[in-house]
């Protein structure tokens, strides 16, 4: 498919536009020198991936988003920041900026990593003609994806405690 015949579909332009809004908002969170505006930032990526969701069809996925990351989450953090009256600047605490490009490679590689195992792993399955509504999404969750499903609730119950 030449980039042509790409951008000719408007649902394209309109994955481009979220997607460099996601991007932006997402380099705002990191390199934001203001901790309200990181916050900020990160309900709008957030608010980016909601809208992805809701193009992919899985309704539900994008709602749960909105309610408890953007809905709860973000307002912990800004509740949590005014309350503790924490710097909102680096004029008063200093970051050290040491192992920026470490963390980069870091970022880099588990980026690389991911794209390449999840390219490798649904390169030959076509995508299915028609939207994925959430029973769906429920069904292969729970019969091809238990494992997984299972480790990751076990990884944010460890988080929570």
């Amino acid at each position: 498919m030449e980039f042509t015949d790409w951008i000719g579909d408007a649902r394209n332009v309109v994955f481009l536009v979220i997607s460099l809004v996601m991007i932006g908002a997402a380099v705002m969170v990191v390199t934001s020198r203001n901790v309200i505006h990181a916050a900020l930032m990160l309900g709008v990526a957030l608010a980016g991936a909601a809208a992805l969701f809701l193009m992919l069809g899985a309704e539900f996925v994008a709602w749960t988003v909105v309610l408890v990351y953007i809905g709860a989450v973000i307002v912990l953090f800004l509740f949590g920041i005014m309350i503790t009256r924490a710097p909102t600047k680096t004029d008063t605490v200093r970051l050290d900026h040491k192992r920026r490009w470490p963390a980069a490679i870091v970022a880099l590689g588990t980026f690389t990593t991911m794209a390449t195992v999840t390219t490798m792993a649904f390169e030959d399955i076509p995508m299915p003609d028609g939207v994925a509504r959430t029973g769906d999404l429920g069904d292969v969750l729970f019969s091809r994806f238990v494992i997984p499903f299972e480790v990751v609730s076990f990884v944010l119950l460890a988080a929570l405690i």
